[in-house]
């Protein structure tokens, strides 16, 4: 079976072809994050865009920070690749020519910040997840270690950093140092007012570069760089081995980029860019003056009930998002913690909360995507703190005693801290912190464990863990879920609140 590349791009049938003919577009973006996420959405998106005004100068350079796999896929298949989308029995392929290059950070830095500073390119996007930032759990300010001081005498001394912001910052004083040609940064990771939140790391890394150097590049951001937030939404799982065998079932080709996603996408974005952008609009990308109503109401309520049904789900012996969600005591929780952010919400523009909420649990519910309760429940340490302490916090500032969302928390606490399900069988867990977690857990009485736990993590606010209710809740939620398991624990809360 030959391989997809723009060689073989005439053989594809004809609801498969690239919207846009020809060679790659011409470098206008660098993405850091290459995974599936940015492939099935940013790029999906932008090709559209580019088909649309037929701009074709809005092509993507995408920076793989760790992993050098997809790069050597991307660069074989000429930037090409396939989104699969699944729903039901519903399956189509299409083949997506937005991607100008693809770079491997560890070995083409010096590309990289090249890229960065080139003044063709007018846009910068990040998916690193949550921990790609390094923030300071305890301060939200920049996690100022030992790789980030490594990065910033880089940056100095002309050498090229190894971390994603350190890249990022050789790449802003490159073009200090040069023309000044503005540019437009946009992360698109799950963290509450991202753009602003990135901004300031980035203004403190800044900080940290020799005296000249560090004020010419912190002037040529306050004049020259925009950090849009931006809110983004499509459901992309695994590729499983079933979604490589379609994608070269429907398109004739083998691709092994290929990515599977849910017919729904979304993108939100701040309308605050430095100077040119693609054409956005064109492709149902929303340019709205606030994104943080729509951020607020996605992270509290899609992204909470994620994450309560793939802990919980996991904990329940479920192996995927969608079976998890079919179990009744389960869909009572994720729908107790949707109606506790609710009440916590301002709804964006014209939206009904109710509807969303629905929405929400319609799209989870696509057992055609096959999206694993492991795979949403990874790092849970970095996405609780902006999914489910939130609404926490918000309820008991107004004497609410959000029980649903101390189930959630608990439900972290406890697969993270036993790793096993109610029947015992091991779990796969995927979190950072886990064996520093085990570790306090370890000597601690039962009732302790998860207040002990959630401080270790900066899981819990300084100002949540003090508040006896918030630390009651947690506590007896995993003490419920330690002695009696999830469905019971579940069936009692809503006894308790009928």
């Amino acid at each position: 079976m030959s391989t997809l590349s723009r060689a073989m791009a005439g053989d594809l049938p004809s609801a498969a072809r690239p919207l846009l003919s020809g060679p790659a577009p011409e470098p206008g973006i660098v993405h850091f994050g290459a995974g599936a996420f940015h492939r099935a959405h940013q790029a999906w998106f932008t090709e559209r865009a580019m088909a649309a005004d037929g701009d074709r100068s809005w092509g993507i350079v995408l920076v793989a920070p760790r992993s050098p796999g997809v790069v050597g896929a991307l660069t074989d298949q000429d930037g090409l690749f396939t989104v699969l989308e699944r729903d039901g029995l519903r399956r189509s392929a299409r083949v997506v020519n937005a991607v100008s290059a693809a770079l491997h950070a560890p070995s083409a830095g010096p590309a990289v910040v090249e890229r960065l500073a080139a003044p063709t390119t007018g846009v910068v996007t990040l998916t690193i997840t949550e921990k790609g930032y390094r923030r300071d759990p305890a301060t939200g300010g920049l996690l100022i270690d030992e790789a980030v001081r490594a990065d910033a005498a880089a940056v100095g001394a002309g050498r090229v950093p190894s971390t994603a912001l350190g890249l990022l910052t050789a790449g802003l004083q490159s073009r200090a140092a040069g023309d000044g040609t503005p540019l437009t940064v946009i992360s698109c990771d799950n963290l509450t007012g991202n753009g602003r939140q990135l901004a300031a790391l980035i203004g403190e890394f800044v900080s940290l570069l020799p005296g000249t150097m560090a004020a010419e590049t912190a002037a040529y951001l306050g004049e020259a760089v925009r950090f849009p937030p931006s809110m983004v939404d499509r459901i992309v799982p695994a590729t499983a081995a079933r979604d490589t065998a379609a994608v070269q079932e429907l398109i004739g080709l083998r691709d092994d980029a290929a990515v599977v996603a849910e017919p729904f996408g979304q993108w939100v974005i701040e309308d605050d860019f430095a100077a040119a952008r693609p054409a956005w609009h064109r492709a149902g990308i929303e340019l709205v003056a606030d994104v943080a109503p729509y951020e607020t109401a996605k992270l509290r309520l899609l992204n909470a009930a994620h994450s309560t049904i793939a802990y919980l789900g996991a904990l329940a012996g479920h192996a995927g998002i969608a079976a998890a969600l079919a179990d009744p005591d389960i869909e009572a929780a994720v729908r107790g913690v949707q109606a506790e952010a609710a009440a916590t919400v301002t709804p964006p523009p014209g939206w009904d909360l109710d509807a969303y909420g629905e929405s929400v649990l319609s799209r989870f519910r696509n057992e055609a995507l096959g999206h694993r309760c492991d795979q949403v429940a990874a790092d849970g340490s970095q996405k609780l703190p902006v999914r489910a302490i939130p609404t926490l916090r918000a309820a008991r500032a107004h004497g609410r005693s959000p029980q649903w969302t101390a189930l959630l928390i608990a439900a972290w606490v406890r697969f993270v801290v036993h790793g096993r399900d109610d029947d015992g069988r091991e779990l796969t867990v995927h979190e950072p912190l886990a064996a520093a977690l085990r570790a306090a857990a370890e000597g601690v009485g039962a009732a302790e464990v998860a207040g002990v736990v959630t401080r270790r993590a900066g899981v819990l606010t300084p100002e949540s863990a003090a508040d006896p209710v918030t630390a009651e809740l947690v506590s007896q939620a995993y003490l419920d879920l330690d002695g009696h398991g999830v469905r019971a624990t579940c069936r009692a809360l809503v006894r308790r609140g009928s």
